[in-house]
């Protein structure tokens, strides 16, 4: 134990004191300040240059100043003239474009068509304004000269929501949004699993391989065992994953923060921008947000937490293990080792697929079998924990993964203790499986 310990805080210390450690972990949540200033600036960014636009009114549904509202640095004039006569004294107004609105002949007619003359084409936006603005001015003309009823007509407008009820009083009650908001937290503690595995994994196989290749490996197993030498490289980096997303979790949303009130990005705006243009209320989208977050306050994230960090212990363990022996059979050349590494990415790369459906349903036959399936189950498990799947299956999966890394760390431990002395020689399939039968 005592040279396992000198091995952990080796690995770990030589990486976390690295300038390009120090450097990656700290302009990570800089660049991601950055993007957010930047992604900000672009969608609050209009037009500054201030437009004035002739209105010329034949359908009559602009009859009051509070209908040609401005809107941003456009402004609207209702005037009293024709097309062609300002078309003929356009350069001697003041105006930077021409909104012709023709009668409405036919009160029945689905569609309408308004002209825009101009020497410049209309942005998406202006667009976007001028015919939301024009509709709902049709709409209530129609229903005046038709004589309808605006409330009859509004109670037209029937949203329907689900909202899901328990059979058992004694259950938990959920919300219409439940299944969304698990979905979007399952979906992205996956993501972070596949993550985790493919980039601290990779990390343990070229911590592996330099020191084979640096012949440093020679001097350390004068003194320690092989399998201590492995499973300490193992936990030494699988630390400095924790160290660097620890510093991320608590960097990037301060410099989230920061960047929204230095800048003075102010989100609300480009948020009700946003809904000004698409017609959305904005009561509505705050009720909304509330109950999703509300929602995700119910969350119970006491076993949610703790069952995550076990999955990510318990799948960076497994494949690392993996990766490290695959790493003690390279040589020199990185390139050699592509096939070896395919058997350990195919099952990440499957594990992802299966939880993006496992999300969408995540009680079906798959999801069960991948959620206790050892080689998916780090990913796949992560991606249900949110919909709180039963607790027999949360142990079955725990008690199988545990007893399968501990199976991965043994075999990659007797692949490892020959691979890392191994020289000049391309290691395949068929001997690595010798390795692992062969005695000391």
């Amino acid at each position: 134990m005592k040279n396992l310990k000198l091995i952990i805080q080796r690995e770990y210390l030589s990486r976390v004191k690295k300038k390009s450690f120090i450097i990656t972990t700290l302009i990570t949540p800089l660049a991601i300040g950055l993007f957010i200033f930047v992604l900000g600036f672009i969608l609050s960014y209009s037009d500054s240059e201030k437009k004035t636009i002739a209105v010329v009114d034949h359908s009559g549904i602009f009859n009051k100043p509070a209908d040609l509202a401005k809107s941003g640095n456009t402004s609207f004039e209702l005037v009293d003239a024709t097309v062609e006569e300002l078309k003929a004294n356009f350069e001697d107004t003041n105006f930077d474009a021409i909104l012709y609105i023709p009668e409405i002949k036919n009160l029945y007619a689905q569609s309408h068509t308004i002209f825009f003359y101009s020497e410049k084409s209309p942005s998406l936006d202006l667009e976007m304004v001028l015919s939301n603005r024009v509709k709902n001015k049709i709409r209530n003309f129609k229903i005046k000269e038709l004589n309808l009823n605006q409330k009859e007509l509004d109670a037209l407008n029937t949203s329907v929501d689900l909202d899901p009820e328990p059979i058992s009083d004694t259950a938990k009650d959920k919300s219409k949004h439940t299944n969304a908001v698990a979905a979007g937290l399952g979906g992205f503690m996956g993501f972070i699993m596949y993550l985790t595995v493919f980039i601290y994994g990779m990390m343990v196989l070229r911590s592996v391989m330099e020191e084979k290749t640096n012949r440093i490996v020679e001097v350390m197993i004068s003194s320690v065992k092989p399998f201590e030498l492995m499973l300490g490289k193992i936990i030494g980096v699988g630390g400095v994953g924790l160290t660097q997303l620890a510093v991320w979790a608590i960097l990037i949303p301060i410099i989230q923060i920061i960047a929204s009130m230095f800048w003075g990005i102010d989100t609300s705006d480009i948020n009700q921008l946003s809904m000004d243009q698409a017609g959305i209320d904005q009561e509505d989208v705050m009720g909304e947000f509330s109950m999703i977050m509300s929602e995700i306050a119910n969350q119970n994230w006491w076993s949610i937490i703790p069952l995550f960090l076990f999955y990510f212990l318990g799948g960076y363990l497994l494949y690392a293990s993996m990766f490290a022996a695959v790493g003690s059979a390279i040589g020199d050349d990185m390139t050699e080792g592509q096939a070896l590494t395919i058997p350990i990415t195919i099952p990440v790369a499957i594990a992802f697929y299966i939880m993006i459906v496992t999300v969408q349903s995540p009680n079906s036959n798959l999801a069960i079998f991948s959620s206790i399936f050892p080689l998916f189950s780090p990913i796949v498990m992560p991606a249900r924990l949110a919909f709180e799947p039963p607790i027999w299956q949360m142990i079955l999966s725990i008690v199988v993964l545990i007893g399968t890394c501990l199976f991965f760390t043994w075999v990659a431990g007797r692949i490892y203790r020959i691979g890392i002395l191994m020289y000049g020689k391309k290691a395949s399939f068929k001997e690595l499986f010798r390795w692992f039968f062969k005695q000391y």
